[in-house]
């Protein structure tokens, strides 16, 4: 019997990538006028074929099957979550990572991790971070939070003379980790990392915000009375909202607390002047969690971990085995987080930040803001639906004006997600939809079209 991939697909790879990228180009051009959110049904599961289609028969078979049931995520009116589209140059990147297929975990074959550390070595720059924030590359921010509180957890075990990753959370007792608007990622993590969701305290906001109210934040850290973890927002998914970083680090100098900011976004905002102070401070944190598949528009499974406590990651994470050679002094990646093996994340990012640049970027984030604002004045334009929350950043929260039910808001969503996908949220117990803007190629043409698709669901439903 031959090989198909010994001898066929080998000798024909020229024909299939020309035929894929024909294709690819295809799919890309129409991705602005595709149904945003398809409305097929997806198709039933079928077995496993005994005989192989070929690569040209598994992409004939994918574009029957699946290419009309998948969602534009990828393109400019899907506004729901915090998604961002992938660049001309980080598509390049991916496939880059695809044909060198490199497990950068291990300096015995290093080039890899070095490319990794010069990629976090610009996004630190971007962010405007200093040198003494160590960065690593996670899947994304969920996984990019669990990290930095389990360097936390390791802190507190330090203040209390115990390591909880030597002998388990329940060394540390109880536990306190005080946030305000906490991403639901924050109690996943604490549960994975045995800490517990009933260790987080939930701490009043100021009227109108999702962000912290600092006397009550004082209050909370008088009553916990010994060392403890503050979340903190830069940027919540609702409204954009942003905690005040610099009071919460004067705090830290009294109370002593590990900072963690979840700046999955809008840790971005301090590339565009008129928004930078809202990241004052950011610097100050111990750990911070940064999320490159949204506002760096980079593919899934991209997010950076910053710490400047790389010497708790290592004793939380490192791997000991002979054939990974003897630790160094700079820590292999293996080291730092729950991975032994993964792809080389960070090469869609390098080829996104070296051909865009500190400037291009910018201008990125400065285009969703402006998006985000034009589509805010749109929905107060609207009689029939009512902003909820001034737009501060990317995101636009909104209801109905009248009998605003969560039954109602869907059946809206659904009648224009032809145009636009918005997903569903509640604010201050008033359920609404929230629009996030964080695509590179969304424009105002674009805002337009939601706004239109919105008056007209509304008026002629």
């Amino acid at each position: 019997m031959t090989d198909p991939l010994a001898v066929g697909d080998h000798d024909s790879l020229p024909g299939l990538l020309e035929d894929f990228l024909r294709r690819a180009v295809v799919t890309l051009r129409g991705m602005a006028d595709r149904p945003v959110i398809a409305s097929r049904c997806v198709p039933e599961a079928v077995p496993l074929p005994e005989r192989g289609a070929g690569p040209v028969g598994a992409l004939d078979a994918f574009e029957t099957r699946w290419e009309p049931v998948l969602s534009a995520s990828a393109g400019p009116r899907y506004l729901g979550f915090v998604t961002g589209g992938t660049t001309p140059a980080a598509m390049i990147g991916d496939w880059t990572t695809a044909v060198w297929d490199q497990n950068p975990i291990s300096r015995l074959d290093g080039a890899g991790q070095a490319l990794e550390r010069e990629t976090v070595g610009w996004v630190r720059e971007l962010l405007g971070l200093p040198e003494e924030h160590h960065g690593t590359f996670v899947s994304g921010a969920t996984m990019s939070n669990l990290v930095g509180l389990a360097i936390a957890r390791e802190w507190l075990g330090e203040r209390s003379g115990v390591s909880p990753a030597e002998s388990g959370a329940a060394a540390l007792g109880p536990v306190r980790v005080l946030s305000a608007s906490a991403h639901s990622s924050v109690p996943k993590a604490l549960a994975l990392l045995g800490l517990g969701r009933r260790s987080l305290t939930r701490v009043p906001t100021l009227p109108g915000r999702e962000a912290v109210d600092t006397q009550a934040l004082e209050r909370a850290l008088d009553e916990a009375g010994e060392p403890c973890v503050v979340v903190a927002n830069a940027g919540t998914v609702n409204t954009g909202d942003f905690d005040d970083l610099r009071a919460l680090s004067a705090l830290r100098e009294r109370y002593g607390f590990w900072l963690h900011v979840d700046g999955a976004f809008g840790a971005f905002a301090g590339l565009v002047p008129s928004h930078a102070s809202l990241v004052d401070g950011l610097e100050a944190a111990d750990s911070l969690c940064v999320d490159l598949h949204k506002w760096l528009n980079v593919p899934y499974d991209s997010a950076v971990q910053f710490t400047r406590r790389p010497d708790l990651q290592v004793r939380v994470f490192q791997n000991a085995a002979a054939y990974l050679g003897p630790q160094s002094d700079v820590p292999d990646l293996v080291h730092l987080t729950p991975e032994n093996s993964r792809r080389l994340r960070a090469m869609a990012a390098w080829f996104s930040l070296r051909a865009y640049g500190r400037d291009g970027h910018r201008s990125v984030v400065e285009r969703c803001m402006t998006c985000a604002t034009a589509l805010g004045d749109a929905v107060s334009a609207i009689p029939e639906l009512r902003l909820l929350a001034p737009v501060r950043l990317n995101v636009v929260c909104f209801t109905l004006a009248g009998r605003p039910t969560a039954e109602r808001l869907a059946a809206l969503a659904e009648r224009v997600r032809d145009e636009v996908f918005l997903s569903p949220t509640v604010l201050d117990g008033v359920p609404a939809l929230r629009a996030a803007f964080s695509n590179w190629s969304t424009t105002e043409d674009d805002v337009d079209r939601v706004a239109a698709a919105l008056t007209r669901a509304l008026r002629f439903p």
